[in-house]
C-alpha cells in the first residue's frame, strides 16, 4: 500500500511539472517548411537564381544559366530558342523574321546551354521547287525585315560579330550549322560546315572595296576569304563559336571556346596593312540554320561590333543569392532552434545530367559549388536596419534567434568551371513559439450599484505579469466604454480582482479577463470564460 502512494505521489509531481513548472525539451515546437510541397512563394528577391524540375519531385533552385549579354546594344539577333515551340522562335532585338519547317524542334532547359531551350535539328535535307544546292535551304530562316537589320539588302556594314552555341550528336562532314545566301554579282554566301570533327568558313563575294560609308569603288573580281578551325570539336558537348570582323584592321577571326582557332584580313593580300575589303550585303539575302546538321543550336546572335571575348562558362562567377520575405512565426519572442535543409548539385556534360544529394551540413562540395545560408530575426516585419545577418550551418542548433519575424538568404556560387550548380530543394525552420500566458479561470462577477465587481484566479502560467479585462453590452463583443477604470479592454496590471464602476443599472454587462507576459508590446492571451452582470440601483 505504501508503494502505490509512493508511486501515485510521484505521477502527480510529474503531471505538477507539465502544467505548471514549464514545457519539456522539444515540446511545443513547430516546424515550418519554404520549398518542396511547399513551393518557393515565401522567396521575395531571386537574382541569378531560377526554378527548374527534373530534379527532385519538386522544383529546385538553382543558379540561372542566363545570357551574358542581354543589355548589349551592339545586337542585331538574339535568338534564345527558349521558346516552347519552333513556330514560335522570335527574334528578340524584332529585325529579322524568323520562319521554321519541318526537321527542327524543341530542346528543353535539361539539355539548353542557356535559358529554357534550345533549337534540336534532325539532320533532314529541305528542298525547295527547282532548288539544286539543298545547302542554302534548312529548317530555320531568318530574314531581314528592313533597312534597320544589319544584313539588310545592299547594306555596307562596318564591324560584326556572329556567335552560337553547338551540340552536335555526330559531327559528320558536310553538315552545314550556318548559310547567308543572297546576290550580288552572283550568288553571294557565308558558309560554315563541319570537315573532320572542326568547323570551316567561308565568305564568297562578301567582302568588298568599295567604300564603307558612300559604297563608293567596288571590288569587280570575286572573292573567297576562309577561316579554318583547328580545334576538334567533341560529339555531344556544348561548344561556342564566334566569328567576329574589325573594320579598322581588316580582321577576321574565329574563336572556338574563347580560344583563337584562325585569323585573316580581308585585303587583296590577305594580310595586315593592305587595301581592306568590306562586308556588303546582297540583295534577297536570308539567313539558313541546321541544313543536313543533326544536333542543337543555342544563343544564336548577330553583333554590329567586333565582339569581346566571349564568356563561356555556363554559369557566371559572381553566383546569385535569395532572400525570403519576413516569415511570420505567429508569436512575439519565438526562438528559432535549428534550420535544416536539403539540395545538392547539379551538371550536364555532355548531355549527361549528373545529380549529388545531401541532407543538412555545410552544402560545400569538391568542385567548389556551394550554398551559404544567413538568417536573421526581428519582431516587426518592416524593421530590419538594427537587424544583422548571420551565417549558419544547416542542421545545427541555434542560439540568440528570437522574434516573431525570421528572413532567410542563401548565396549560391558555381563550381570552378561555371558548368555546376547548385541546388537548394528545401528549408524548414524548427522553432519554439513564446505563447502568451493562458487565461485566467474561475472568474466571478457580482453586481453591485453602478458596477461590477470581478475576481479571477491567476493564470497558471508564470510568465504571466498582468491582466486585461474586457467588458460590452452584448456576449462576445467587447467594446464597452465609460466605465470609471476606461474604456474596454482595462490593463488592470498584476491583479486578481477589480471594481467597475461607472456602468449603467438595468444593462447587463458581459466580462472577460486575458493574461499577458513581459514583452513590448503585451503579448495578450485568450480570453477567459465570459461571465455577466447587471448592476442594479437601490431604491430608498
Amino acid at each position: 500500500m505504501d508503494s502505490m502512494k509512493k508511486e501515485t505521489g510521484i505521477i502527480a509531481a510529474y503531471l505538477s511539472f507539465l502544467l505548471f513548472g514549464g514545457p519539456l525539451f522539444g515540446f511545443g515546437e513547430k516546424i515550418l517548411v519554404i520549398g518542396a510541397g511547399a513551393g518557393w512563394n515565401t522567396v521575395a528577391s531571386r537574382t541569378g537564381v531560377t526554378e527548374i524540375h527534373a530534379i527532385r519531385p519538386y522544383p529546385v533552385l538553382v543558379l540561372t544559366s542566363s545570357d551574358p549579354s542581354p543589355g548589349d546594344a551592339s545586337l542585331d539577333m538574339s535568338l534564345s530558342f527558349d521558346e516552347s515551340a519552333p513556330e514560335l522562335f522570335t527574334d528578340r532585338i524584332g529585325q529579322y523574321r524568323v520562319s521554321s519547317s519541318p526537321g527542327i524542334s524543341t530542346a528543353d532547359r535539361r539539355l539548353a546551354r542557356i535559358g529554357m531551350g534550345a533549337a534540336l535539328f534532325s539532320g533532314t535535307m529541305i528542298y525547295s521547287p527547282g532548288q539544286e544546292d539543298p545547302g542554302i535551304v534548312g529548317p530555320l530562316r531568318l530574314t531581314p525585315k528592313d533597312r534597320n537589320a544589319l544584313f539588310s539588302a545592299g547594306r555596307h556594314i562596318k564591324d560584326f560579330s556572329i556567335e552560337f552555341w553547338l551540340f552536335p550528336l555526330n559531327m559528320e562532314n558536310g553538315e552545314h550549322i550556318l548559310a547567308w545566301n543572297a546576290t550580288r554579282q552572283g550568288v553571294q554566301r557565308i558558309q560554315c560546315t563541319a570537315s573532320r570533327n572542326r568547323l570551316q568558313w567561308a565568305f564568297t563575294d562578301f567582302f568588298d572595296l568599295s567604300d564603307p560609308e558612300s559604297g563608293a569603288g567596288g571590288d569587280a573580281e570575286r572573292t573567297t576569304v576562309s577561316l579554318n578551325g583547328d580545334t576538334a570539336l567533341v560529339p555531344r558537348t556544348w561548344s561556342h563559336h564566334l566569328v567576329r570582323f574589325d573594320s579598322e584592321t581588316g580582321l577576321l577571326e574565329y574563336l572556338v571556346n574563347g580560344q583563337s582557332e584562325d585569323i585573316t584580313y580581308t585585303t587583296r593580300t590577305g594580310r595586315e596593312g593592305g587595301q581592306i575589303r568590306y562586308p556588303v550585303a546582297g540583295q534577297g539575302g536570308s539567313f539558313v540554320l541546321g541544313s543536313r546538321f543533326m544536333g542543337m543550336l543555342d544563343e544564336f546572335k548577330i553583333h554590329s561590333r567586333f565582339a569581346p571575348d566571349p564568356l563561356v562558362r555556363k554559369y557566371p562567377a559572381r553566383g546569385g543569392r535569395i532572400e525570403t520575405r519576413a516569415v511570420d512565426l505567429g508569436e512575439y519572442n519565438s526562438r528559432v532552434l535549428k534550420i535544416e535543409a536539403a539540395g545538392g548539385r547539379t551538371s550536364n556534360t555532355g548531355g549527361v545530367i549528373q545529380n549529388e544529394y545531401v541532407d543538412n551540413g555545410n552544402f560545400r562540395f569538391s568542385d567548389g559549388s556551394m550554398i551559404q545560408f544567413f538568417i536573421r530575426a526581428g519582431e516587426s516585419p518592416y524593421r530590419w536596419d538594427k537587424a544583422a545577418w548571420r551565417s549558419f550551418i544547416p542542421g545545427t542548433g541555434l542560439t540568440d534567434i528570437q522574434g516573431r519575424y525570421v528572413q532567410i538568404a542563401a548565396a549560391f556560387y558555381p563550381s570552378g568551371d561555371g558548368e555546376t550548380t547548385p541546388y537548394l530543394d528545401e528549408i524548414s525552420i524548427t522553432y519554439l513559439p513564446d505563447d502568451p500566458p493562458r487565461a485566467p479561470s474561475q472568474i466571478t462577477a457580482v453586481a453591485r450599484d453602478g458596477g461590477v465587481d470581478l475576481v479571477w484566479r491567476a493564470s497558471p502560467d508564470r510568465d504571466a505579469a498582468g491582466y486585461v479585462v474586457y467588458y460590452g453590452t452584448a456576449s462576445g463583443e467587447y467594446f464597452g466604454q465609460g466605465a470609471a477604470c476606461g474604456d474596454s479592454p482595462v490593463n488592470v496590471g498584476n491583479r486578481t480582482a477589480i471594481r467597475i464602476d461607472g456602468l449603467l443599472n438595468g444593462t447587463l454587462y458581459y466580462f472577460a479577463v486575458a493574461s499577458y507576459d513581459r514583452l513590448n508590446p503585451l503579448h495578450i492571451g485568450a480570453f477567459s470564460r465570459e461571465v455577466s452582470a447587471r448592476p442594479l440601483g437601490t431604491f430608498e
